[in-house]
């Protein structure tokens, strides 16, 4: 007659070595954003390095925990909260993972951004960046804790950071048209944004998933966002005379 008392306490323990894996992915990817955005702002190409090296470690949790995940499914069967918990972390990982690629792109532009010289302020980019951080720092901890309500503090949130993305596209193309000389760094800035502005849908993914693990139902409000950047594009100055 099989141990009942053991087979329970060994199932916590996946349960709780499974949230432990979660919360390692996460706070590495954390670490990652934060290298990325000093290399953008501050210049400083060590950040980025530490960035890209840090990629890996997250790839190879995420292999870890997908393999994990297929495990408890085939081997436990879990069924109502436990089953909403399992799967859930197999998708918030797969958001984790596509921050830290995003990460380590915005860290490799920013190496590049070294070698160019910026005629204006950074003050939009540092703005956006600072949101986009603190927004996946509460989703992690959301995470960590299981707290639906932290989750959809982001989930609200992320329609501000759409905000700055729209207003920084507009003002990045201004320069552009101003003086072709500023199309290259500015080129790199755009692909800078738009990579911060796809950490905050990614972490607002992951809200929404915490949400329904906690829950047990899905999130039916669409999800709030900012302006589109596909609007008019700013005509060019006139010419002096």
């Amino acid at each position: 007659m099989p141990d009942t008392a053991h087979i329970v306490k060994s199932y916590s323990q996946e349960l709780v070595r499974l949230h432990a894996l979660l919360s390692e992915m996460g706070g590495l990817v954390e670490d990652q954003v934060a290298q990325a955005c000093r290399a953008v702002l501050e210049g400083d190409g060590e950040a980025a390095t530490r960035a890209v090296e840090l990629d890996p470690k997250v790839d190879r949790l995420e292999r870890e925990v997908e393999q994990f995940v297929i495990r408890l499914l085939a081997l436990r069967q879990p069924m109502a909260q436990d089953l909403r918990q399992i799967v859930a972390a197999l998708k918030t990982t797969g958001d984790i993972e596509r921050i830290g690629d995003l990460a380590k792109n915005i860290a490799k532009r920013g190496l590049v951004l070294q070698q160019q010289t910026l005629p204006f302020s950074l003050a939009t980019v540092a703005h956006m960046a600072r949101l986009v951080q603190e927004n996946l720092k509460t989703v992690i901890d959301a995470a960590d804790a299981a707290d639906p309500d932290r989750a959809m503090e982001v989930w609200r949130s992320d329609e501000a950071i759409d905000d700055i993305y729209t207003a920084l596209f507009r003002e990045l193309l201004t320069y552009m048209i101003e003086d072709p000389r500023n199309i290259t760094p500015c080129a790199h800035l755009l692909f800078i944004a738009k990579n911060l502005e796809r950490v905050g849908d990614h972490a607002t993914n992951i809200a929404e998933t915490i949400y329904y693990a906690a829950r047990g139902e899905t999130l039916t409000e669409a999800r709030p966002k900012g302006g589109s950047s596909a609007g008019p594009v700013p005509a060019p100055p006139s010419p002096t005379v």
